[in-house]
């Protein structure tokens, strides 16, 4: 089986702008996340070897959850003004380079990726590995999928597969949509079982296996506990909703337009030097050699 690598842009994006200090290029243009964005490409691609890559970004516009939920995202901070031109910076160099980019109005990049992930293991039958910062990704590793985190800004990685998943949060990846109905998410902004945190959550679900054996052994469960659960079954069923991820939205997804061997190195090296990302190039230079045109990770 060849390999699909599938980069949450956002997520990466966001992790590198808060992760370097702030960096202009020649234009005095801000590209601090810009330069976290494709140093982590890099590290990837010559980690990874992958044989197909895509980009998955947010369109920035409200999504089916925050009809659902009108709390979903709502509490988070609104981006500094000098972020949204880097991420129009990344699109223009991944389309030079012909990177295959996916982006759909109300789904979000986790949505997407979920689509692609799993048509790349049902319908072309390869391996995937996810790049992201985003935990809510981790319901999707199994078998043939599996995620790779950057922690720490860029300095460290760690590679999930179903495993570590299972060492990280006491739960298996089929568990982890009912694990986040439980606990809930500050980060997305929606509550779970009110006084059920992750410990507690992952040591039910080890014992009755799924939200929904759970609330059907109410009964069997201490009473403080069976409480909780009763007061809450309404926004923990909301929750469960919220954190399920969408794999069947409507993209046209073609593996064989995502092969690493059609992107155009010299595109992304003319862009390197636009940027001024001169670490970057000397890089590029050793992963793929100073004389290739086209990427071929061989």
């Amino acid at each position: 089986m060849m390999k699909l690598l599938i980069i949450d842009g956002n997520a990466i994006l966001h992790r590198g702008y808060h992760a370097y200090p702030p960096l202009t290029n020649p234009k005095g243009e801000m590209i601090n996340a810009v330069f976290g964005f494709f140093s982590m490409l890099l590290t990837v691609l010559a980690d990874q070897r992958p044989d197909y890559l895509v980009v998955c970004f947010d369109r920035g516009k409200p999504t089916f959850r925050m009809n659902m939920y009108a709390g979903y995202h709502a509490h988070r901070p609104k981006m500094a003004d000098d972020f949204f031109p880097q991420v129009a910076i990344v699109h223009e160099i991944l389309e030079k380079m012909k990177v295959e980019i996916f982006e759909l109005d109300g789904y979000e990049a986790d949505d997407l990726i979920g689509t692609i992930a799993k048509n790349a293991v049902d319908v072309f039958h390869e391996n995937v590995v996810i790049v992201t910062g985003d935990r809510d990704l981790l319901q999707l590793v199994n078998g043939h999928v599996k995620v790779l985190m950057p922690v720490n800004g860029f300095t460290k990685t760690l590679f999930f597969d179903e495993a570590a998943v299972e060492e990280k949060y006491g739960v298996h990846p089929k568990q982890f949509i009912d694990y986040k109905a439980l606990i809930g998410d500050a980060s997305d902004g929606y509550p779970g079982v009110s006084g059920i945190g992750p410990k507690g959550a992952a040591k039910l679900l080890q014992e009755y296996g799924t939200f929904e054996k759970l609330y059907q052994s109410i009964g069997l469960l201490p009473e403080k506990i069976g409480v909780k659960l009763a007061a809450d079954a309404e926004q923990a069923a909301l929750a469960k909703k919220l954190a399920t991820i969408v794999t069947d939205s409507p993209i046209q997804f073609d593996l064989a337009k995502c092969s690493i061997k059609d992107f155009d190195l010299k595109a992304l090296r003319k862009a390197f030097e636009g940027q001024g990302f001169k670490s970057l190039q000397s890089r590029l230079d050793t992963i793929f050699g100073k004389e290739t045109e086209q990427l071929a990770l061989l």
